[in-house]
């Protein structure tokens, strides 16, 4: 807590004094990723009180604001092309990157891990619906077909289909169980119910931590998401000249930098309860953000660009970009598909996380 207020300080007094460009945009940065943890912290804390789905639901709707306030102030800039791969690498960094990290942690600490996986084949499914609905103006556009002069109406209507299909999601997330029914066996990551009736996967405790009132972790949530909005605008004004100066592509800051800066939330949240050994929990809040990202926050940024900035943001993605998604789309399907996780598994995601982004290094 002290060390995201100090750092998001020190963001606004070099943005104050008129500090170089690279100084505020990597100091944003860390502030953001900062804000990360005490954001986790109240999450985990509500989540106690909560079911994997409406742990999920929350953490990932607060924590992509700040991803949502990095897209309004990119496209006020005019940086479309940034928008765009900051997009689709907030779907790769989750459900590709942080998923592997998640399998990972968990599965050295605990080995395999078994999880419900009625909700992560239904988050895959909906994320195969997203691919569609960027194939479909991409191939239009680049095929030349009538639709080509239509792009924006086109992006208008599919931001549309997606906001609905998202609104019709969200009773299903709400209705999965605060809490697993004793009868119905031992937890799901794979440990079994001690004397005590306490969970111990690999002979450990599952030791919960000293509960913080309800009415705390909600104020430290309001903190860490408001602090977060306001970073995010510290961040993208020096984006263009830090990038410039740091050597960095547009679509590979986008992709890589800003991605992960603006959603170290779920980066930090889903490794840790796949380390506390919750398995759905890490799954449900890993692959909730990049579904919100892709059903929620770009078309509502599609639909936003009409009044803000000077340029329209489609649904028009560079090839290479669809292609990204299309692939980490159906790897992270094949993986989860069986309902349980090693960290081998872990370590073939986060190795395919890192052959996507060096594919976009020169832009």
């Amino acid at each position: 807590m002290i060390a995201s207020a100090l750092l998001t300080a020190l963001a606004g007094v070099l943005v104050a004094v008129g500090a170089s460009p690279v100084a505020r945009f990597i100091v944003a940065g860390l502030a953001l990723a900062v804000l990360a943890a005490v954001v986790g912290q109240a999450i985990d804390q509500i989540g106690e009180r909560l079911g994997p789905g409406p742990t999920g639901l929350l953490q990932s709707t607060l924590g992509n604001l700040p991803e949502l306030f990095v897209g309004i102030f990119a496209l006020r800039a005019g940086l479309t092309g940034v928008v765009r791969a900051a997009l689709v690498g907030s779907v790769l960094g989750n459900a590709v990157l942080v998923l592997g990290l998640a399998f990972l942690a968990g599965g050295l600490r605990h080995g395999t891990q078994r999880f419900d996986a009625e909700e992560p084949r239904l988050n895959a499914s909906l994320l195969m619906l997203v691919v569609a609905a960027l194939l479909v103006p991409t191939l239009a556009s680049r095929l030349s077909t009538p639709a080509a002069a239509h792009a924006g109406q086109l992006s208008d209507v599919l931001a549309v289909v997606l906001l609905i299909v998202y609104g019709a999601s969200i009773p299903y997330y709400l209705r999965r169980s605060p809490h697993p029914d004793p009868g119905d066996g031992p937890p799901a990551g794979g440990g079994d119910p001690g004397r005590d009736g306490v969970s111990v996967a690999q002979g450990e405790p599952d030791e919960p931590a000293a509960a913080l009132p309800l009415r705390w972790s909600a104020a430290i949530l309001a903190f860490g998401s408001l602090a977060a909005a306001l970073v995010s605008d510290w961040f993208v004004s020096p984006l263009e000249e830090a990038t410039r100066t740091l050597g960095l592509s547009q679509t590979f800051t986008g992709l890589v930098v800003v991605a992960l800066a603006s959603n170290a939330v779920e980066h930090a949240v889903g490794v840790r309860f796949a380390w506390k050994a919750k398995p759905e929990y890490a799954i449900s809040t890993t692959l909730n953000s990049p579904l919100q990202v892709a059903l929620l926050l770009t078309p509502v940024l599609v639909l936003v660009s009409n009044t803000v900035g000077p340029a329209k943001l489609t649904l028009v993605f560079p090839p290479l970009l669809v292609a990204a998604l299309a692939i980490s789309t159906t790897v992270v399907t094949v993986i989860i598909y069986d309902g349980e996780y090693t960290w081998i598994e872990g370590v073939a995601l986060i190795a395919l996380y890192f052959i996507l982004a060096a594919a976009f290094w020169w832009g």
